[in-house]
């Protein structure tokens, strides 16, 4: 099984200059834990829920009103392509403890996200139990 057949496509991401309240709003809209960051065409981070959590609210100079995606974000980003296979992707989530990744496309052009849910959905009980294994230990 390909990762493009199991991904959620439609994703879109936001500028590192986009306020962390903004990002906290399309994150609930949306049902989702995370919001790919961008700058000049390329993704430069990733910001989560927990993000928000431990490097904004927990900070003992949070600000929401000024605290923006460039504050919170987990710099750089790791990726799996649409036509991996889904074992690889797991793997890689795996080895980075990641529940979620941006997937790209052959023009390095994001074109959805896969996530442990999507996962659920899609892969073999053994699969699925050794990425819940691997993502939840203790970093």
């Amino acid at each position: 099984m390909k990762v493009k057949e199991v991904m959620h496509k439609g994703v879109d991401w936001v500028s590192p200059d986009t306020p962390i309240t903004e990002i906290a709003k399309l994150m609930q809209g949306h049902d989702i834990g995370c919001i790919p960051i961008g700058e000049d065409d390329h993704l430069i981070g990733m910001v989560t829920d927990r993000d928000i959590v431990c490097k904004g609210l927990a900070n003992k100079n949070f600000n929401a009103a000024r605290m923006t995606a460039r504050d919170v974000m987990t710099e750089g980003i790791h990726c799996c392509r649409e036509d991996d296979d889904l074992a690889k992707a797991v793997h890689h989530m795996e080895t980075l403890k990641v529940r979620r990744l941006p997937v790209i496309n052959k023009s390095k052009r994001m074109v959805g996200m896969i996530s442990m849910g999507d996962i659920s959905h899609s892969a073999s009980s053994d699969l699925l139990s050794e990425c819940v294994k691997g993502v939840s230990a203790h970093h």
